[in-house]
């Protein structure tokens, strides 16, 4: 790019405000660094994909950011506004083959703000679970991980499976969990909360699924450096361990370095990884780009997961995996295939 991120943004918005006196009615002079920083973000998600050759990954983050905008008062009308303005201005500072393309994916995501907004909750009355789900999430909404570390617990004493509890109520929980910040009804601290302390009771749970008799067959999960969150990454490598694998969880923001000499010195036979923010998708193409070049990593097969892959369902050959999996279920299943056969079932 000839201009950095930060650089376009703040042209971006500065036309916006000069072309717009209304404008300043919502975000007027003390916010207009944060309309820089959320324009950035903008910036950043088209970029990655358009290097991802992913459209759809752009217009889910702007579909993303209308609900998010509305919810804080802010008309979607400015939103598209902005869209219009940075068309405009990225036309300047691109390659003609890449303005091309960036001009496509930002007149789709116009387009797209002509659908209706869809509120949809993750927690349904026909889905297993539901009511130890909404009891478990009252009690993490109200600050009182203790009680629903007890009620998890005494679930899976009660004969419910800790795979379950992953798939239903953790699972699910922290899916609505980030609805309900989106729409601006529970605040940043609360979320990061109720994440903490559904880690923290997983922890507890361990002692459940340690116990499995063992296949041989060894995983290193991780997730990409920049990314932070690993509750969904951790689930999947819990699930392997119940399935037998010897498991490696790297956690979050691994190093790249770290996670080849992980691979190296475990002789894994296979690698999860896992981004969930689309902004991300560069260092999932630079770590399997590591990897493939790293003569004692060429056997193991790569598994890719996270929201960016449930997006786009041709993201995985993309980034040059060997499958996606939505789940940690669907994990095993690829798993098992790609591992026990020896060839990628796609």
């Amino acid at each position: 790019m000839i201009k950095g991120v930060d650089v376009l943004a703040e042209e971006i918005v500065t036309k916006q405000f000069n072309s717009q006196g209304e404008f300043s009615r919502y975000y007027g002079d003390s916010e207009f660094k944060k309309y820089i920083e959320d324009t950035e973000y903008s910036l950043s998600y088209l970029f990655e994909a358009i290097d991802a050759s992913s459209p759809e990954l752009f217009a889910d983050y702007i579909t993303w950011e209308r609900i998010f905008l509305v919810n804080l008062g802010i008309p979607e009308t400015r939103l598209k506004e902005r869209l219009e303005v940075m068309e405009d201005v990225i036309v300047g500072y691109l390659p003609p083959e890449k303005s091309s393309i960036a001009v496509k994916y930002i007149e789709e995501s116009i387009d797209n703000l002509s659908n209706p907004s869809k509120d949809i909750s993750f927690i349904n009355a026909d889905k297993p679970l539901v009511k130890l789900l909404e009891q478990y999430l009252k009690f993490l909404l109200d600050g009182d991980r203790h009680s629903a570390g007890k009620l998890i617990i005494e679930a899976v004493d009660n004969g419910i499976s800790v795979k379950d509890i992953y798939l239903h109520v953790f699972q699910s929980s922290l899916y609505e969990v980030g609805r309900l910040w989106q729409e601006n009804k529970i605040t940043v601290a609360q979320e990061h909360y109720i994440t903490a302390a559904t880690q923290l009771i997983m922890s507890q749970l361990y002692p459940y699924i340690s116990n499995n008799e063992k296949t041989g067959k060894v995983l290193v999960a991780t997730s990409v450096s920049r990314e932070l969150h690993e509750v969904g990454v951790r689930m999947v490598a819990d699930f392997f361990e119940m399935d037998g694998w010897k498991t490696y969880y790297l956690g979050a923001n691994t190093p790249t370095e770290s996670v080849i000499q992980t691979i190296k010195s475990k002789k894994a036979d296979l690698i999860i990884i896992s981004a969930t923010i689309s902004s991300h998708i560069g260092e999932v193409i630079e770590l399997i780009s590591t990897i493939h070049r790293c003569i004692e990593c060429r056997d193991a097969k790569i598994i890719v997961g996270g929201y960016p892959f449930n997006i786009d369902n041709d993201l995985w050959k993309k980034v040059g995996a060997d499958g996606q999996a939505a789940d940690a279920e669907t994990a095993i299943q690829i798993a098992d295939n790609l591992v026990k056969e020896g060839y990628d079932i796609f």
